[in-house]
This record gives C-alpha cells, sequence and structure tokens, in this order.
C-alpha cells in the first residue's frame, strides 16, 4: 500500500480525515494516511486563499517523497482563489456545477505528476453534513426551526452537493441557528451521520474515495 498525504483547507476538514476518513481507508488496508493544512505562511497553516500556497505544499510533498505515494487535496469550491489555472476561461465557459471538475483537471496539469490527484469538494465541507438530519437531531433536537429547516434542504436538492443556488451549506445553517461553528460542532455532527450514508449521499465525494483508494494499493 502507498501512503496518502491530503492537504486541507482548514482544521475542521484535518479533523474529518483523521476521525472519519482514515478509519474507513484502513478498512482497505490504507494505514499511513497524513492530513495537513496548507501553509498560508511561516509559522501559519489553514485556509485556501491563494492558489499557489496549495500549489508549495502539494509539490513539496511529491518531491519529499518516493513512488509509493499519492498526493491529494481536500478544498472548498467556494471561494476558491481567483489565481487556480485557467480561473476566468473555466468560468466563463461551464456552469458551476461543471466547473469544477474542469479546475481540478486544470489543477492535474499545472502539477502534471501522476501521484497527484486533486479533488474540490462541492460547494464546501458543510455540505457533507445534509447527507442526513442525523447530526443535527443530536446537537439541535430541542430547535425544532433547524431540524425542520434541515429536512426541508435535503428535500429540496437531489443531492448534498447540489445545495448553493443563492446559499452556500454553512450560511444556510447560520440562518436556522446562531449555535454553529464549523470547527466545534462540523465534525461532531459528521460522526453521528457516518462516513457509510455521506458516501451514499455525496457522489463527488464517493467518486474521490474510490479513487485514493484504488490509487492506494
Amino acid at each position: 500500500m502507498k501512503r496518502l498525504f491530503i492537504v486541507v483547507e482548514g482544521q475542521t476538514e484535518e479533523e474529518f480525515v483523521n476521525e472519519l476518513l482514515s478509519p474507513y481507508l484502513n478498512s482497505f488496508g490504507i494505514y499511513d494516511i497524513r492530513a495537513t493544512k496548507i501553509t498560508t505562511s511561516k509559522g501559519y497553516k489553514g485556509g485556501f486563499v491563494n492558489y499557489e500556497h496549495l500549489r508549495n505544499d502539494v509539490i513539496r510533498l511529491l518531491k519529499q517523497s518516493g513512488q509509493d505515494v499519492v498526493v491529494t487535496t481536500f478544498v472548498d469550491f467556494f471561494k476558491m482563489p481567483k489565481n487556480v489555472p485557467d480561473y476566468a476561461n473555466i468560468s466563463k465557459k461551464f456552469t458551476k456545477k461543471n466547473s469544477v471538475g474542469e479546475f481540478e483537471k486544470a489543477i492535474a496539469k499545472d502539477i502534471n505528476d501522476q501521484r497527484f490527484v486533486p479533488y474540490i469538494q462541492m460547494h464546501e465541507f458543510e455540505a457533507l453534513l445534509f447527507s442526513s438530519t442525523k447530526g443535527f437531531s443530536t446537537y439541535y433536537g430541542n430547535e425544532k426551526n433547524v431540524i425542520k429547516g434541515v429536512t426541508k434542504i435535503i428535500e429540496e436538492f437531489s443531492n448534498p452537493e447540489d445545495i448553493n443556488s443563492t446559499q452556500p451549506p454553512s450560511y444556510r445553517i447560520k440562518e436556522l441557528t446562531t449555535n454553529y461553528d464549523k470547527i466545534v460542532y462540523g465534525n461532531t455532527i459528521a460522526l453521528d451521520i457516518g462516513i457509510e450514508s455521506i458516501l451514499k449521499k455525496c457522489p463527488r465525494f464517493k467518486i474521490w474515495v474510490k479513487e485514493l483508494i484504488v490509487r492506494c494499493k
């Protein structure tokens, strides 16, 4: 099995990899999994605010490692920096939904290494939390408006990764309750939902995970 490095946007994504994704990949015999936050400046990490930061981390990991490695990314499409390769052209030619795959292709072309698998979460991490009302029921069970609102949002879209239109997923949660903090609640909700439910409901996320399993064998 190959080593797997996942360059993530921030602390929530890092914890998600460590607490949900890694145990799932372990079941396929993939044990050496390392999540690392994007290096934004000397001594600081976290945030996909500049493509060059992401690129530098990916290139560094590829250079420091041998051929028995896979490097991937786990970053949000929402507020993606405009210096991603071919940003203007892709944004002009494709819808938001279709542009994500094109941006991944552009990043893959720029990095130009077979050991690299780019992944951009559509539209942001919180989309995964709309895979089920289960996690929300645990923490907001006494707030009927929250559960009712989450249920309505889930029923409105064909899958959680389509949730955006006028508002991305995190904004929708914050409209339902003031008691939401991504770092504090994000992964606790995800843990309650479970990785299997997320994989079942989120097709792009599932494709990425399956690709990692194939690549790491």
